[in-house]
Order: C-alpha cells, then structure tokens, then sequence
C-alpha cells in the first residue's frame, strides 16, 4: 500500500505567533499573573513553533510580560535553531553559557515578588531555582491558572484537527478489513501505528487494541494475546497529523456478537450520542461528563464507567479542558474534546466509543464520522 497524499494546511505565520502570544499576556494580567513562563513543551510549540531538538537540563523559558516584549531565554547552543523557529521573529534573545547561572539570567526578567503562572512540563529543578534566585515569587500551573491557554482553537488550528480526524477515520475503515482472528493484539497495534503513518500521521502516540477481557482495561497495552472468533475488540488508536492530534475508539465483534455485548453497545453508543447533543456553548464541562454517565447509570452499569468523559486535544492528544466532574469550565465555539464513554466488565470485556468534537455557535460538529455501529469483523 503507497502513502496516501493529504493536503497541508497553509503554515502558521509570524502574525499568528505574535498574536497568540500578545493573547496570553493580556489574558495572565485578566487571570491575576504578573507573567507567563513557558519552558519546552507544547506550550512553546504553539507560542512560538520552537521545539528544541533536545530536552535537556539547560533552562530555555520564554517570558511573557505585560507591556515588554516577549523574550526567550536560551542556552547559547541552542540559540540559532531557536532563532530559525516559525514563531520567534517578535521575540527578543537572551542567551546564557555553559558554567553561567541561568536563573540568574532568567530572574533579571522577573519581578522578584511576582506571580507567575508556568508551564506544566517545567522541570522541577528549573522551578526550584527560580525560586532560589527570587525567593518572594510566587508560581502557578498554567493549567490552573489559565486553563483556556490552548483550549479554542483558530481557523486554520481546526482545518488541521479535522485533517487528523479524517485520517484517523480512513485507518479505522482499513483496519477494520484485516482478519483480526487468529493474530495477536500486537500485530494489529503494529497495522494500526502503520496505516495512522500512511495516511499522514507524523506521530503516532497510543495504538490500543483490548481484546476479550484485555478489553475491560481502559489503557490496556497491546500485548501477546491472540485475538478468538467471539473476542469483543476495542481499538483506540491516534497521533499527530501536521502538528495537530486525532483520537478515536471503536469496539469491533470478532464473528457474531452475543447478546450482551449487543446491549452493552447499545447503551455506551445512546450515552455517547447524548453527550454529544448536549453540547453547546455556556454549559459547564461537567454537565457533558453527567449526561453521558447518566445514561449508563440508569442502565445499570454506573461502577463500570470508570474514567472521565472526555479531554481535550490539540498540539498534544489529551489536554485541557477535561469533560469530568468538578470541571465547571463552561464551553466556548473552538474548544476541542473527545466524547468517549464506556463499560468495562472485569474478566469479560469493555465497550468504549470516542469521537473528537468542535464546539459551535450552536452545538458541535463531530471530527469523527466512522459508523457507531457494533461492526462485526473476520
């Protein structure tokens, strides 16, 4: 099978950077910071298109302030590939040597008794000497403190969702015309991370495939089990795709499905379908997470849905917002989630159905659009 050709999506400019990071320090100053400090990370990535070639040890922190420019701190090494990034033309270079202190290069950018919030792949010990060198700062998780930093996605970050989505539908129609009997779960994780390349993926993050009672663990690992003619199967498999994530699920039947698979199914998909209606913008994450469960609840089956309802997706494939309770968070136009309840019978197996959605002026629209249906397969 050749690669399937897809469209690229027309590139991020300086413009777009700048303008998102002009957007995160107006809205810091909103949220109570005195600045935002984005170390590597997917932060980074989308604020400024810089991911360095390496994480190591050396401190690299861009720092956003109101009223200054935007500057990136940078081990000298690092500086040209940072420096040749899509996003950092608006950003001003402060570079610092092997056997400097870096901390104190970073903190004469800082207000010593400043509230900032940081990113949440911060290495502790970047963090601790911050904090060593301004012992009256103060620091804040961005997910806590600007939970919407990522979460509503622009024009061209949705045209690039949607391409993943696409591609992730197409490798679930391939799949879904392999033999599944006989081969081991491994080998079907192996087509999945293939076919998810071929059809564009850049990145291929989790391939799961939980067959019979693997099925009934939510994060199960493709292992050595072999797939039998009556096995329930879930597949959950994603990545990135021009820098942007795909997520999906479906649970397949290998052969005729028995009675109680076909009820289980019917009640995760009527969940599913009822959480997806129920989304429009104004309402809180969690009443998502409650419609959804409730159905399973009332079907009996409330103990066997075991995790949240949904998560975000972006430049990574789970971050915020989180569909769960607790989450009051209320949904705008742009914001991207997964829909994906489940029921999971220990020992037995597990039926989960995901679809990536956009928030609308109105309601949704779905970036999955494989069928729903207990699709049964050799």
């Amino acid at each position: 099978m050749s690669s399937i050709a897809q469209p690229t999506p027309a590139p991020f400019t300086g413009d777009d950077y700048a303008t998102r990071m002009a957007r995160v320090t107006h809205d810091a100053v909103g949220a109570g910071l005195d600045g935002v400090l984005v170390t590597p990370g997917p932060d980074l990535v989308w604020l400024t298109g810089y991911r360095p070639t390496a994480i190591t040890e050396r401190l690299t922190v861009l720092v956003l302030r109101p009223a200054r420019q935007p500057t990136l701190v940078v081990p000298m090494l690092e500086r040209p590939d940072a420096e040749a990034a899509s996003g950092t033309a608006a950003v001003s270079f402060v570079d610092w040597a092997d056997g400097t202190d870096p901390y104190l290069v970073a903190g004469s950018r800082l207000d010593p008794a400043g509230r900032y919030g940081i990113s949440d792949s911060t290495w502790a010990m970047h963090l601790l000497g911050l904090q060593r060198q301004l012992p009256l700062s103060s620091y804040v998780s961005l997910t806590n403190g600007m939970p919407m930093l990522r979460a509503v996605k622009d024009a061209r970050e949705l045209a690039r969702l949607a391409a993943a989505g696409a591609a992730a539908d197409a490798v679930y129609e391939q799949i879904v015309q392999s033999p599944f009997a006989g081969r081991r779960e491994l080998d079907v994780a192996a087509e999945l991370a293939e076919l998810l390349r071929r059809y564009g993926h850049e990145q291929v993050d989790f391939t799961v495939v939980g067959s019979g009672p693997n099925g009934a663990d939510p994060h199960h690992e493709a292992g050595d089990r072999t797939i039998e003619n009556g096995d329930t199967v879930v597949l959950d498999f994603g990545g990135l795709m021009f820098g942007y994530g795909s997520d999906t699920s479906r649970t397949i039947s290998v052969g005729e499905p028995p009675p109680l698979v076909r009820e289980v199914h019917s009640i995760v998909r009527q969940a599913q379908q009822a959480a997806v209606e129920a989304v429009r913008p104004g309402i809180a994450c969690q009443q998502i997470d409650r419609v959804a469960r409730s159905v399973i609840s009332d079907a009996g089956y409330g103990q066997q849905f075991v995790h949240r309802t949904g998560h975000g997706i972006g430049v990574t494939t789970h971050e915020p917002p989180y569909i769960v309770e607790g989450e009051e968070q209320v949904l705008v136009p742009g914001m991207c989630f997964s829909i994906e309840p489940g029921i999971y019978l220990p020992g037995r197996f597990g039926i989960r159905i995901e679809d990536i959605v956009t928030v609308t002026d109105t309601g949704c629209r779905r970036l999955n659009n494989t069928g729903r249906d207990l699709r049964a397969v050799g």
